[in-house]
């Protein structure tokens, strides 16, 4: 049984009210030190551009300058410069240069320390800016992020453009209304992109709802403009190219950012390119991580897609809120936000949590429109708050909590991070997303990286400049010893790995004579597992028939695992197959190896598959893994393949029917067994380690045959008893075979068979061995 197509589905909405404990004073979650570039443009918080002709690299609000003097300001000082304020008890001056005169000079001049102690700019001060919308005590998770702080320096304007790839919009919200340009609506071409869910409403009002303007809440961006793209049905569920086109419509229609709160377990080529395709036009993507608890999902699992997951009030990470390698940082989860109909409400989810992120994104933009997506991508993550014991990534929270404030300040010069210069010191690196860095020259870096599978790490390094002679070098666990690795100017290198902790180190060659800024990410796929080669059922692993649990892995695209068991006894198989990870979609087939088989896929992605065929007869049969796949690249993870058979006539011994599957017996112990019909045989092993007397009883309770108990030695040679038990007849039940022997150290079998070997009875045994003093 097979699922209809893949599509979107938006995450379930939690409806939550929390409180926010806050802390007036917070680290950052990066310790690393960077490189800075400086912006080719900057802007203040007003969209307007910012000339600073003092080469001081200092804003100077009002052309003043406070001057701290050693002593009275001499008379050429007076002569050349205006005064507005003096404060003779102190020595200070609040001065500028005369109109028309060079200030770069003047500074050069008069901040010599023969003359002044210090020099500084006369900043503008102004009242905090405070929205008067009516709703903002509600909006508790501005706060937590610190989004008043950040308005005091930037508040948006309508030089950005944010996309929202969603339900659509409630077009006729008062709140959201003034701030909508035209947008598409790729579920039914050539209506409004009106939202007739509400999910699409509640991400909008995060990003924008007017600000100011004594209605409703506060959207973090004030004057920003939305482009609404509707690409999901009224129930949330919505095809992967509507997706794709949504992503691109906005790219060739202005957009400078998009938000995707919606996602897939699986990734696809085509959705890829989709990303890719946007990341070289310059747009950020932002998604939301999830709200199943599981591992982040697509598209915010991309390389280059930040993903965002949630956390509540007290900065502990929501327990639905996905997370795993792919996660960037984490946002508030609980929000007050727009509602249809012109209302409000309360809503929670990593869909509102990605929004935040999006909106200071879009604030960075206003400080520093230069901003590539990659810079906007390290600056987030560099800025956050550090919510665990030790800075850097981690898998709960990624980089740490957005932080508004410290990303639109760190907006201006874009700081790359460096890596560590000891492996001590290494910084973590998460798999499967773009970090980007700045190598500087003549010195050598360092990551490290955790597996939690035996495979392959694909490392995607690429350098804006060329580093020939440069090594690259692998070290495991706690290993001294390292792989070494050539590097070039682009260069995918490929590291075997097992489950483990690794580092990175990265060593500049004497011919890098300046810093080079380089994109490297790790991608981890998973290697063959010990069953293999059985992709066809003529090179199927063999099971014996008994009780199975094995786990394996789907080790490239369009994997597919075969076994066979072979039965030879009436009975009843069982098989089940269960994953470690929702980017499985398992299914499952077992059939008679001469028999049609039907595919079964009852279940969603990272659900258990099962199969029972009662009343089957003696046979070989095939049990086919299967996965269903949207990609190039194979899943991560595993699955755990489960197979019982339950006999008509059980014996948890078998399969010993042969003397290299026989069962080994232990000195005074106990073993039941049974004997099924057609010419079942069991047979069993023990080992002496010095000459002794042993006892040796078998009781069977089989009608109308006898059932002799053979002892053989190593060479498989028959043994007589010195005092065998004399045997009752063979119609009566519970005839005991066996004695009492002396046997030398060494290796011994023991055969149970009917006398008559095509026999058509069975029946269950117990046979027991005793060493006598």
């Amino acid at each position: 049984m097979m699922k209809k197509r893949q599509g979107f589905i938006l995450p379930a909405v939690v409806v939550l009210m929390v409180t926010l404990a806050l802390s007036p004073s917070v680290g950052r979650g990066s310790d690393v030190t960077g490189h800075r570039i400086d912006a080719s443009a900057i802007k203040n918080s007003s969209g307007s551009g910012i000339k600073d002709d003092s080469g001081s690299g200092i804003k100077n609000g009002n052309g003043s300058w406070i001057m701290v003097w050693k002593g009275k300001p001499p008379l050429a000082f007076r002569e050349e410069s205006v005064t507005d304020r003096e404060y003779p008890e102190w020595g200070i001056t609040v001065s500028r240069p005369k109109p028309g005169a060079d200030e770069t000079a003047w500074l050069e001049r008069w901040k010599n320390p023969a003359w002044t102690k210090s020099v500084e700019s006369n900043q503008t001060y102004q009242i905090a800016q405070i929205p008067n919308d009516p709703m903002l005590s509600h909006q508790k998770y501005l706060k937590q992020i610190h989004v008043p702080e950040a308005w005091n320096t930037v508040t948006g304007s309508s030089d950005v453009v944010v996309a929202v790839v969603d339900t659509g919009v409630d077009l006729g919200h008062p709140d959201l209304a003034p701030l909508l340009i035209k947008g598409t609506n790729l579920v039914n071409p050539g209506a409004l992109p009106e939202d007739d869910n509400g999910h699409g409403t509640n991400v909008t009002g995060v990003i924008a709802a007017a600000t100011n303007n004594e209605k409703g809440i506060a959207g973090i961006l004030w004057n920003t403009k939305i482009m609404p793209i509707k690409a999901l049905e009224a129930d949330g569920t919505g095809d992967e190219d509507r997706l794709g086109e949504g992503i691109r419509y906005a790219v060739t229609h202005g957009a400078d950012i998009v938000v995707l709160s919606l996602g897939l377990n699986k990734p696809s080529a085509y959705m890829e390119s989709i990303v890719s395709y946007a990341e070289s036009k310059g747009i950020l993507l932002v998604a939301a991580s999830g709200n199943e608890g599981k591992a982040v999902k697509y598209p915010a699992a991309y390389p280059t897609v930040l993903a965002v997951g949630g956390v509540l009030g007290d900065n502990s990470r929501a327990s639905l809120s996905n997370y795993g390698a792919e996660l960037d940082l984490v946002a508030p989860w609980n929000v007050f936000t727009t509602s249809r109909g012109g209302n409000y409400s309360f809503s929670g989810g990593t869909s509102l949590a990605a929004p935040q992120a999006a909106a200071v994104s879009a604030l960075m933009l206003n400080m520093n429109p230069q901003l590539k997506p990659y810079e906007l991508r390290s600056i987030l993550r560099q800025t956050t708050q550090q919510l665990t014991p030790l800075p850097g990534w981690e898998a709960e929270t990624g980089y740490g909590l957005l932080r508004a404030d410290f990303a639109v300040a760190d907006a201006l010069v874009v700081t790359l991070p460096t890596g560590a210069a000891s492996r001590s010191t290494a910084v973590r690196l998460p798999l499967n997303k773009q970090t980007d860095a700045v190598w500087g020259k003549n010195e050598s870096v360092w990551y490290r990286f955790e597996t939690a599978y035996k495979g392959y790490v694909d490392l995607d390094l690429r350098l804006m400049k060329q580093v020939k002679g440069s090594v690259l070098e692998l070290y495991a666990n706690e290993s001294s010893q390292g792989s070494r690795y050539a590097l070039d100017k682009v260069d995918s290198i490929t590291l075997p790995v097992e489950k483990g902790l690794y580092w990175v180190k990265l060593t500049a060659s004497k011919q890098v004579k300046a810093d080079t800024i380089y994109h490297m990410t790790p991608k981890f796929r998973m290697s063959r597992d010990p069953f293999e080669d059985n992709d066809r059922p003529y090179t199927s692993y063999r099971l014996y028939p008994r009780n199975h649990s094995l786990k394996a892995t789907f080790d490239r695209s369009g994997d597919v695992d075969w076994y066979s068991i072979k039965v030879e006894r009436p009975g009843k198989l069982r098989v089940k197959v269960s994953t470690d990870t929702p980017r499985i979609d398992l299914n499952l087939m077992v059939k008679r190896e001469e028999e049609e088989g039907t595919i079964n896929d009852r279940h969603d992605e990272g659900m258990l598959e099962s199969v029972e065929l009662s009343d089957i007869k003696p046979g070989l049969y095939n049990i086919r893994v299967g996965s269903i796949e949207r990609s190039e690249d194979p899943p991560t993870g595993e699955y755990t393949l489960k197979v019982s058979f339950d006999t008509d006539y059980p014996d948890r011994l078998e399969p010993n029917n042969k003397p290299y599957q026989a069962s080994e017996l232990k000195p005074n112990s106990t073993y039941e067994g049974n004997l099924a019909p057609e010419g079942d045989q069991d047979w069993f092993h023990f080992q002496l380690t010095k000459k002794a007397d042993i006892r040796l009883v078998l009781k069977s309770n089989a009608k109308q045959t006898v059932i002799p108990l053979i002892l053989m030695d190593a060479k498989l040679q028959k043994l007589n008893f010195n005092s065998p038990i004399e045997n009752g007849p063979p119609s009566i039940t519970n005839q005991e075979q066996g004695g009492v022997v002396r046997l030398e150290r060494g290796s011994y079998y023991i055969k149970i068979a009917p006398a008559v070997s095509n026999s058509s009875n069975g029946g269950a045994y117990r046979l027991q061995m005793q060493v006598l003093d």
